[in-house]
């Protein structure tokens, strides 16, 4: 794989900012058909309908990827909405994309911690893209956040790294997530899905940052393959995201 400089990384990256931008604005459709029904999955309804009633009272963080914020959320949050949840059960967790994934993951069990304590809640829901899914499985494994976590959904997760990665390495956060590291290593070693917590993932051949593409899977979790999206795709794709609400409600 070609090594790219940290320049043209955040280049892309940027760009890839903007397309989320015009995915989260243009008609739903186009993100319906772009994306089938996921292996293993409930099937396509769309994104306000359920067949059987929601328990939507788990509050539920959303934990984005490597130079991500919490406007990468602004249609999931929609989708979760159309389903049942109130806007004040939803939260995104922000952290430094350039730092430390341990930092990070330290972070965001003080984030659950809080958000349990303003909403009264025993338990939190996360949902997690790219990078976020080292964040996220860091806090559950290694720091027993599994212990407040009831469903943990990742979207395009780098679980197991990605080779992507390499065109970053100048940073903590991507050289944990290049493949082999010993951050990925531990979280992965023994149970990737510890505790009662409920593990789903959504990923797909299509990613295109995510390399392998099936590096998202876990072990224990339910694996949805889904046929065919983009890395920056999924936060647009209401078919997924309506998936994983009902995940998350059941």
């Amino acid at each position: 794989m070609r090594r790219r400089s940290p320049r043209r990384l955040l280049g892309v990256l940027a760009s890839a900012a903007v397309a989320l931008t015009l995915l989260s604005s243009a008609p739903t459709a186009g993100a319906a058909e772009a994306a089938r029904p996921a292996e293993a999955a409930p099937a396509a309804r769309s994104a306000g309908t359920a067949a059987a009633p929601l328990s939507t009272s788990t509050p539920v963080v959303f934990v984005h990827g490597y130079t991500g914020n919490a406007s990468n959320w602004v249609t999931a949050m929609s989708v979760f909405q159309l389903n049942g949840w109130s806007s004040s059960k939803l939260f995104a967790y922000e952290y430094d994309s350039y730092g430390n994934n341990v930092s990070n993951a330290q972070g965001l069990a003080s984030f659950v911690n809080n958000v349990k304590s303003r909403t009264g809640a025993s338990k939190v829901a996360i949902v997690n893209h790219s990078m976020g899914g080292l964040v996220s499985q860091y806090y559950l494994k290694v720091l027993g956040g599994n212990t407040s976590v009831s469903h943990l959904a990742s979207i395009a997760g780098a679980n197991h790294g990605t080779t992507f990665a390499s065109a970053c390495l100048i940073y903590t956060t991507c050289q944990q997530m290049y493949p082999g590291s010993s951050f990925i290593s531990q979280i992965t070693a023994g149970d990737e899905t510890p505790g009662d917590t409920r593990y789903a993932t959504w990923y797909s051949a299509c990613d295109g940052v995510i390399i392998p593409y099936t590096s998202t899977r876990l072990s224990g979790a339910t694996n949805n393959n889904v046929l065919c999206q983009t890395h920056i795709g999924f936060l647009a794709d209401t078919v997924v995201l309506g998936q994983i609400a009902r995940f998350v409600a059941s």
